[in-house]
Formats: C-alpha cells, sequence, structure tokens
C-alpha cells in the first residue's frame, strides 16, 4: 500500500479552506497544523506581544505587533514552498497596511520582519530551534527570540554577517534585544506571564 501527502504551492496554500478554524503552516508543500500549545503557552505569547505594543508606543517607532497574524515565507531549496507563521511578528506600520488587502504574508521579494519571537512546546522545539533558526537567518530576520518554557530560558539570535549570534537568558537575567533596547523584563517575568 502506497501512502501519498498532498503537496500544494503557495497559491493553493493561499487558497486552502477546509471549513475549520485550524492555522497550517506550509513545510515542503505539506499542510502542517499547528497546535493550540498549553494555556501557559498562550499566555506567554500574549504577555510578550503586549509587552512589545508597551514598548513601541513608549519608543514612538512606527511599528506593529502582531501574534499568530503574519506568515513568512521561507527560502527553502526545495521545490515545494514553506511558509511560516511566527508566534509574534514586529513589522513596519507601512508593511502592515500593505498586508490589509491581501492575504498576510510577507514573500521574498519583500522586507523581512524588524523581530519574530517563537514560544517552544514539546512538538516544535526541534523546528524552532533547528528549521526556523536557519530559516531566518537567510531570510535576514534582524533578531529571533526563542521563548523556552520547557528549559526555563529565552534565547535571542541577533543577524551579524550573515549569521546569528545567540545570547541565552535565564532566571532573573534581564533580556538584552537590540530592536527593544528599553524592554526591562526578565526571562521569569515572560514565563509567567507577568510583572
Amino acid at each position: 500500500m502506497t501512502v501519498t501527502t498532498q503537496r500544494f504551492t503557495l497559491e493553493e496554500y493561499l487558497r486552502y479552506d477546509d471549513g475549520t478554524d485550524t492555522i497550517y503552516e506550509l513545510v515542503n508543500g505539506e499542510l502542517i497544523s499547528m497546535a493550540l500549545g498549553t494555556g501557559q503557552h498562550g499566555e506567554v505569547i500574549d504577555f510578550i506581544n503586549t509587552q512589545f505594543r508597551i514598548n513601541i508606543a513608549q519608543m514612538g517607532r512606527d511599528w506593529v505587533s502582531k501574534q499568530m497574524a503574519i506568515a513568512i515565507q521561507s527560502p527553502r531549496g526545495d521545490r515545494w514552498d514553506t511558509v511560516r507563521i511566527p508566534d509574534v511578528t514586529i513589522i513596519p506600520k507601512a508593511q502592515w497596511r500593505n498586508l490589509q488587502n491581501r492575504e498576510a504574508i510577507i514573500p521574498l521579494n519583500e522586507p523581512p520582519p524588524l523581530l519574530v519571537v517563537e514560544v517552544i512546546s514539546e512538538s516544535t522545539k526541534s523546528i524552532d530551534y533547528r528549521a526556523k533558526r536557519a530559516e531566518y537567518c537567510v531570510l535576514n530576520i534582524p533578531e529571533y527570540w526563542i521563548v523556552d518554557p520547557l528549559q526555563g530560558k529565552i534565547t535571542i539570535f541577533t543577524l551579524s554577517e550573515g549569521w546569528y549570534d545567540e545570547a541565552v537568558f535565564t532566571d532573573s537575567d534581564r533580556l538584552i534585544s537590540p530592536t527593544f533596547a528599553e524592554l526591562n523584563l526578565t526571562v521569569n517575568q515572560i514565563l509567567q506571564g507577568e510583572i
């Protein structure tokens, strides 16, 4: 017996609707459903998004922070497309306005996000640490956060000469973010979802 997996082009993926509220990433042409994660997972994502929005306003930046609302086309070399949906994405407001009347996907020919965040769950840890790190680096995303409640740490990757340098923060360490230099949060605050 042969099992075949239906593969989708980017255009087919953008039109796909299975009649459910399931959110899918596209990985090498295959639809991969995004699990809800634990309540803590959702709380951490919401807390980070809220803190980013507060800091954007305080800094007077013309940016937006969106929670699981923006997809990014990946530069993977396979013949099938890949599209990622980060947990939190920071882009300029002008870029967000351009997404208002079309699918909220940033294609390869447009500027990358300023920062993306992935919050680890048991089912995504390998993908977030390996595949997405490589893809986001090739896309020239200046800053990538991996928030890891499983190991109690946050890793901030910053782009330098085409590669990501990493800084690992744990416990009561205050995060150091080039994008959010005035952010005054510790790992524990983020993982607990409260100040």
